[in-house]
């Protein structure tokens, strides 16, 4: 019989791995809960700003990828480039990071099962989460996070929500950037993630097929002219999600579980990281509830600047200008991505 579980975390995805590394690096007993088998995918972008990979690395996680200098916006008629200050980010596929992630907790220690969630309960001791006690309960379960909504902790967001999808192409990557495309109702992001592999994800702000969208990008559909698809489309949305609170007791909420805006900054992973970072940190001082004013700190930025950024670009003039803009002010544009690329909270 297993002993009881310090931390308990559900979802297996990369914030409950990060959760779970933290934490068995930390000393504690750690179990992770992820019903999905085998490598977990999801729609993503899979670039990795350099914070989130020197966040990575920090860990002792290198996973296979390609390597990015910086951020290229690209229109119908221009485009705007923005390098890196503090070296490159890195394109890595979502089940190539989850599998380096799952090897790594299990090196550390951490328990990984595959099971679900359905019913939870707490006490002054601890959590009981179908009838296994645990100290404490992280959900990071992802964006419709069903322990955020068994806990009475959804809440409904007013504003923009969008809806992402994402499929990769068997092409040799053809810059050195993470493109963004942008068109009248939609965005496209190409991130190379191997020699021969680039993946590109839309966010729009209506559902359709995806290769309806890449009709809106002539430039990026001759690029893919007879690419083999490299796999399936996946989808997810919409993608503003909110959470009346990140602690209920002794249960945290971690990554997309806590709140979501959108994907136009590409800082998921960063969030996740470094938010797993703080609620295992504020788990181990005996004092959970400090986790919603990190979570608040750490996001701050994120919110603020993706709020208006998708409220911006809602405006036709300004969508069509944002390129343009970038092109007429390079130090503007260069300071904006290097601000995203800094680690979370620095």
């Amino acid at each position: 019989m297993s002993p009881r579980p310090d931390l308990l975390v559900a979802g297996g995805g990369p914030a409950g791995l990060v959760t779970a590394l933290h934490a068995a690096r930390a000393g504690m007993a750690v179990e992770v809960w992820e019903p999905r088998p085998g490598a977990v995918d999801k729609a993503c972008g899979e670039g990795l700003m350099p914070g989130a990979l020197g966040e990575l690395l920090e860990l002792g996680v290198d996973p296979a990828g390609h390597p990015f200098d910086g951020i290229r916006y690209l229109s119908a008629h221009t485009e705007a480039t923005a390098d890196f200050a503090r070296g490159p980010g890195r394109g890595i596929r979502r089940t190539t990071l989850h599998a380096a992630l799952h090897d790594a907790a299990l090196a550390a220690g951490a328990r990984i099962e595959q099971r679900s969630v359905h019913e939870v309960h707490q006490d002054d001791d601890g959590v009981v989460v179908d009838g296994v006690r645990a100290g404490h309960l992280v959900a990071a379960d992802g964006l419709h996070s069903p322990v955020r909504r068994r806990l009475g902790l959804d809440v409904t967001v007013r504003g923009p929500s969008r809806f992402g999808q994402r499929r990769h192409y068997r092409v040799r990557p053809w810059s050195s950037y993470v493109e963004v495309h942008w068109a009248r109702d939609v965005e496209a992001y190409v991130t190379p993630v191997a020699e021969d592999l680039v993946g590109v994800a839309v966010l729009s702000a209506t559902t359709g097929r995806h290769d309806a969208w890449l009709d809106h990008f002539p430039a990026l559909r001759a690029r893919l002219a007879g690419a083999e698809p490299g796999g399936t489309v996946r989808g997810a949305g919409p993608l503003r999600q909110g959470a009346r609170r990140r602690v209920a007791g002794r249960v945290l909420l971690v990554g997309d579980a806590a709140g979501y805006v959108d994907a136009l900054t590409g800082e998921g992973l960063a969030l996740a990281f470094a938010q797993a970072r703080a609620a295992v940190a504020a788990v181990v001082d005996g004092d959970p509830g400090r986790y919603e004013h990190d979570w608040v700190r750490l996001t701050r930025r994120y919110r603020w600047l993706t709020t208006a950024l998708l409220l911006g670009t809602r405006r036709p003039v300004v969508r069509r200008g944002l390129v343009p803009a970038a092109r007429a002010l390079p130090p503007l544009f260069r300071g904006a991505v290097n601000a995203l690329a800094r680690p979370v909270g620095a």
